[in-house]
C-alpha cells in the first residue's frame, strides 16, 4: 500500500477517539451550569471532573483508537496499546519529567506500533504446545520489547524532539493571521480525500501549550476547554463556514433546480442544510458541487481562509468537540472570547454564498443536483440491501475487493486492481463522486448512507451467493417492468426484469451466453446464461406485425455471445411509427430460479452499462434445461 493509502486509514481511524470529545464538552458545559442554587453543587463538580478526566486522557484514548481503527476493531490490538501507553507515558514522566509529554501525537504512535506488530503477528503459528500464545496473542508480548525501545529512543531523542516542535509552533503561531488563513484553506482542500483530520491533528492537540492547575496541555481544542484565553484562533473561522456559508449553497442549489425536480431536490438539501447547520457535517453540501465545478471549490476553499483571517484579525476565540455546528457553537460560547461576531459574519458569508453560487450556476450552466434527470439516493435508501450487490460489482466484484470502510460519506475502498472498477456505474447508483488516491485506493461518496451501504456489502462478502449481473442492452432510459404499457409484460406474465425506452437503434448483450432463439420477424430473442437463467429481449410492444421490416440481426440461434456484443440493430424512428411503444423488456422467464432481485435506479443508461440488474439465484431447484424455448 502507498503512502495516500497509509494516511487515508490513519485519517479514518483518528474519527474513532474522536467521538469521544463532543461528550467531554457536554459534560464541562453541564459543570458549568448554577447547581450552587439548588444546593447541588457536588453534582456540577462530578461533572466537570468527568469532562476534564477525558481531556486528561486524550492521548491514551488516541492510543486505543488508533489501534481499533487499524485493526477493525481488534480488541488484543486495543488492549496491548493500553498497556504500551502507559508503559510508554509513565517511563517518561519519571525519566524526562512531567514537563515533557507527547501528548496525542505519542498516543497515536503507540496505537500505530501496537496496529502493526497485530497485522505482522496475528498469523503466527507456534509450536502444539505453546501455541496459546500464538496468532493475535503474540500482540501483548511483542508490545513491551516495542515499547522498551521506544522509550530509549525517546529519552535520547526527545529533547531535540521537543526543542523542534517548540521551534516550529513558534513559527507557526507566529505567522497570526495569514497562518490561519493558510490552515483554513489547506483544511478544506483536504476535505474531499478525507485527510484533513490528520491535518487537524496537530494543529488541534499539539499545537501550543499551557499550562492547567500545573500539567501542561496541548493544542488549539483542548487548550480552549482549559481556558486558555489565547485559544480556539484555529477553530473560530470554520463557524461562518459551517453555519451560515454551506447551508446558503444548499438553498442556491434548491432555487436552481428544475421546477419538476424541486420537490425532491429540497427535501435532500434541507436536510443536507440543517445537519451541516446544526453538527457541521459538511460533506453532502460540498459533494454536490465539487466534481461538478472543482473550481468554484477552489474558491470556497479561499474563502474559507479568509474566514478563519477575518476571525483571528477581530480577535475571536471559540472552539468546538467534534465540529463548527450550531450544537457545538451553543454549549461553547460561555468559553469563547467575542463569540458572538461570529453571527454577523455568518450571515454575511451566507449572503454573499448564496448570490455567488446562484449566479456561478446559472452562468455556467453547472450540472448541480435538480439541473438534469436523475434518482437520488435518498429515493431507493429503503431498497439499499438490494442495491448493494450492484454496487459491489460496479467496484470490480468480491474478488477485487481488499479492504471496505465506511465514514460519515464515503466508502473508504483499497481495491486489487483499480482499473476493474466502473465509475460510471457508481455514478448511475447514486454515487456523488469517486475519488482516486492512487495503489487502489478509493472513496465512494453516497452521502449519509455510506454506512448502511457498507454494513449490506459486507453481508454479501460473508455469504457464498449465486450472482449474476446484467448490462444495460442499449442506450436510453430505464423504466420499471410496470410501467411497459402491456398487459402481458407489466403483470410480469411472461417473466419479470426492467425494460428500457431506447433512444439509438442498436440491442446488444446484457450477458454472456447462448443464443436460443431468434424469433421470425426479428423483433426478439432469446439467451441462455452459463447460470441456466433464459434471458428475453423483446423490442417494442406490437413490433411483430412489421414483419422483420428495420430490423437486421447479427446473431443466429447457436452462436455464443459477450456481453455488449452487438445483437439487433433497427431503424429507430420507423419502429416507432409502425409500433404501440418503443419500451423493450428484458426479462428472465424462468423467474422462479430467481431468489432475489435488484435494480439500479430507473433513469438515463447507456449502451453496455454495467450493473444496470442483479439477481440472486435460489440455492437449489433448477434454473431451466440448456437449450429449452424462452417463450415457452
Amino acid at each position: 500500500m502507498n503512502w495516500m493509502g497509509n494516511l487515508q486509514q490513519l485519517g479514518r481511524s483518528l474519527m474513532l477517539p474522536t467521538i469521544t470529545l463532543p461528550i467531554a464538552a457536554l459534560l464541562l458545559r453541564l459543570g458549568t451550569l448554577p447547581w450552587d442554587q439548588v444546593h447541588m453543587h457536588q453534582v456540577g463538580e462530578i461533572f466537570i471532573t468527568f469532562g476534564t478526566i477525558i481531556f486528561t486522557y486524550l492521548p491514551l484514548i488516541f492510543a486505543v483508537g488508533v489501534a481499533l481503527g487499524l485493526t477493525e476493531s481488534a480488541g488484543i490490538a486495543g488492549m496491548s496499546a493500553l498497556i504500551g501507553h502507559f508503559m510508554f507515558a509513565q517511563t517518561l514522566q519519571r525519566y524526562l519529567g512531567e514537563s515533557f509529554q507527547l501528548g496525542v501525537p505519542g498516543g497515536i504512535l503507540v496505537g500505530l506500533i501496537a496496529a502493526v506488530i497485530y497485522h505482522r503477528v496475528k498469523h503466527i503459528q507456534l509450536p502444539e504446545a505453546i501455541q496459546f500464545f500464538g496468532g493475535p496473542r503474540l500482540v501483548p508480548i511483542f508490545m513491551g520489547p516495542a515499547m522498551f525501545v521506544l522509550v530509549l529512543l525517546t529519552i535520547v531523542l526527545g529533547p531535540l524532539l521537543n526543542l523542534g516542535m517548540q521551534k516550529l509552533t513558534d513559527m507557526l503561531l507566529s505567522m497570526g493571521g495569514f497562518g490561519t488563513f493558510l490552515y483554513g484553506v489547506i483544511h478544506r482542500l483536504l476535505v474531499p480525500s478525507g485527510l484533513h483530520h490528520v491535518f487537524n491533528n496537530f494543529f488541534w492537540f499539539q499545537l501550543g501549550s499551557y499550562d492547567h492547575q500545573g500539567q501542561p496541555v496541548f493544542g488549539d481544542l483542548p487548550r480552549y476547554f482549559a481556558g486558555d484565553p489565547t485559544a480556539g484562533i484555529y477553530m473560530a473561522g470554520l463557524y461562518p463556514i459551517m453555519l451560515f456559508a454551506l447551508p446558503a449553497i444548499a438553498l442556491a442549489i434548491i432555487q436552481e433546480a428544475r421546477e419538476d425536480l424541486k420537490p425532491k431536490i429540497r427535501k435532500t438539501f434541507l436536510t443536507a442544510a440543517f445537519a451541516c447547520f446544526l453538527t457541521g457535517v459538511t460533506e453532502p453540501i460540498e459533494f454536490a458541487f465539487l466534481f461538478v465545478a472543482p473550481y468554484l471549490f477552489m474558491v470556497h476553499a479561499l474563502l474559507s481562509g479568509i474566514s478563519m483571517w477575518i476571525a483571528y484579525k477581530l480577535e475571536i476565540h471559540h472552539g468546538f468537540s467534534y465540529s463548527a455546528g450550531a450544537i457545538d457553537y451553543l454549549i461553547n460560547l460561555h468559553l469563547s472570547t467575542n463569540g458572538l461576531l461570529l453571527i454577523p459574519i455568518g450571515l454575511a458569508y451566507g449572503v454573499f454564498y448564496y448570490v455567488l453560487f446562484r449566479w456561478a450556476i446559472r452562468t455556467f450552466r453547472l450540472p448541480t443536483p435538480g439541473r438534469e434527470e436523475g434518482s437520488q439516493l435518498e429515493e431507493w435508501a429503503g431498497d439499499i440491501p438490494y442495491r448493494s450487490p450492484l454496487i459491489l460489482e460496479a467496484l470490480g466484484g468480491k474478488n477485487n475487493l481488499k479492504s471496505l470502510e465506511a465514514c460519515i460519506t464515503r466508502l473508504r475502498i483499497t481495491l486489487e486492481n483499480e482499473k476493474l472498477m466502473d465509475t460510471a456505474a457508481l455514478r448511475h447508483l447514486g454515487a456523488a463522486g469517486v475519488i482516486s488516491l492512487g495503489g487502489g485506493n478509493v472513496q465512494v461518496v453516497f452521502g449519509t448512507y455510506s454506512e448502511l451501504i457498507r454494513e449490506e456489502i459486507n453481508k454479501v462478502l460473508r455469504k457464498d451467493i449465486r450472482q449474476v449481473l446484467f448490462s444495460s442492452p442499449m442506450q436510453g432510459r430505464m423504466i420499471a417492468l410496470e410501467d411497459v404499457p402491456d398487459k402481458i409484460f407489466a403483470g410480469k406474465i411472461v417473466g419479470n426484469g426492467v425494460a428500457f425506452i431506447p433512444d439509438k437503434g442498436e440491442l446488444v448483450a446484457p450477458i454472456a451466453g447462448r443464443i436460443i432463439h431468434v424469433y421470425p420477424t426479428l423483433h426478439a430473442l432469446g439467451i441462455e446464461t452459463e447460470e441456466g437463467l433464459q434471458v428475453l429481449l423483446h423490442i417494442g410492444i406490437d413490433t411483430a406485425q412489421l414483419q422483420g421490416r428495420h430490423f437486421t440481426c447479427y446473431v443466429k440461434e447457436g452462436d455464443e455471445v459477450e456481453a455488449g456484443q452487438l445483437l439487433v440493430r433497427f431503424n429507430l424512428q420507423k419502429v416507432k411509427q409502425g409500433s404501440k411503444s418503443l419500451a423493450t423488456p428484458m426479462l428472465i422467464t424462468n423467474a422462479d430460479a430467481v431468489k432475489s432481485w435488484g435494480f439500479a435506479p430507473y433513469k438515463a443508461v447507456k449502451k453496455g452499462q454495467a450493473s444496470v440488474m442483479s439477481v440472486v439465484l435460489k440455492e437449489t431447484g433448477t434454473t431451466g434445461t440448456r437449450g429449452g424455448n424462452v417463450f415457452g
